[in-house]
């Protein structure tokens, strides 16, 4: 029922009609979800410890090494880096080998890293990170 002084009964507003269900979101993929991850922490905007359950010790330590100078940081008033595509290759079943090509400050860069799956929980975790030379 509509109230007094409205022009009627609600509408949808939404693409679906009856018994239809909301599309669904598209699932990303872990290797560009990662290299995200990665060029937010190598650029300044996050810090090194959101990746902390996400990445094995070795990669970790990298990011910590990495990341005080944020290599990816854009100059003053340039633009936030982003990630120009992500590569992969599967050496073997639950792992990836994974490279980036980051636009950042006026320069394109590489960012390698791999994934593991973690045995006992099977979540995909960073084991190794490398970026291009560091200026």
């Amino acid at each position: 029922m509509s109230k007094p002084g409205s022009r009627g009964p609600r509408r949808r507003t939404d693409a679906r009609g009856p018994g239809r269900r909301p599309p669904r979101a598209r699932r990303r993929e872990p290797q560009d979800w990662f290299a995200e991850q990665l060029v937010l922490v190598l650029s300044g905007q996050r810090p090194v410890h959101v990746l902390l359950g996400h990445a094995r010790a070795p990669a970790y330590e990298r990011l910590s090494v990495l990341a005080p100078s944020a290599p990816l940081r854009p100059p003053p008033g340039g633009r936030a880096p982003t990630v120009g595509g992500v590569g992969l290759c599967r050496p073997r079943d639950g792992a990836i080998e994974a490279f980036a090509r980051v636009t950042a400050g006026g320069r394109t860069r590489a960012l390698a890293f791999r994934l593991e799956r973690h045995p006992a929980d099977g979540r995909w975790q960073c084991c190794a990170v490398e970026l291009d030379a560091v200026p």
